[in-house]
């Protein structure tokens, strides 16, 4: 797609902080700057969220954000991560190629990712009946 930032990153035509790359996948430092180490895994074909990615670039994106997430904790001297995917825009999808985020995370670290707010009275019983397979 020619107007994807993330395919113009994987082309080099916009600069980037790579943490991991293979012909599949290509992994980068998100520019937010919001949390140290926060990455961006990416599949170097294009599509648009996880509903419409081939299976097999899906695979080879879990496999490096599986890969990534152990190296920082085995590694780099983190504790766990938080790892995220927005698909769609209702979902809070910004960019719309897929992409998975990697926020590695230590204890006391400030960041606050649950922003649920409480419980909800919900009935789990027929949600369960709707959205069965």
């Amino acid at each position: 797609m020619n107007d994807c930032i993330f395919c113009k990153i994987i082309k080099g035509e916009i600069p980037s902080y790579k943490i991991y790359e293979n012909d599949k996948v290509y992994a980068f430092l998100d520019i937010a700057c919001d949390a140290a180490g926060h990455t961006l895994v990416i599949p170097k074909k294009h599509c648009v969220n996880i509903m419409d990615c081939d299976p097999e670039y899906l695979e080879a994106v879990t496999d490096a954000v599986r890969l990534i997430s152990r190296h920082y904790v085995d590694d780099c001297g983190f504790e766990g991560v938080n790892i995220f995917n927005a698909s769609g825009a209702s979902a809070e999808q910004s960019v719309f190629h897929l992409h998975f985020h990697i926020i590695p995370r230590k204890s006391g670290d400030g960041l606050e990712m649950w922003p649920l707010e409480g419980k909800r009275d919900m009935d789990l019983k027929e949600i369960c009946k709707k959205l069965a397979l």
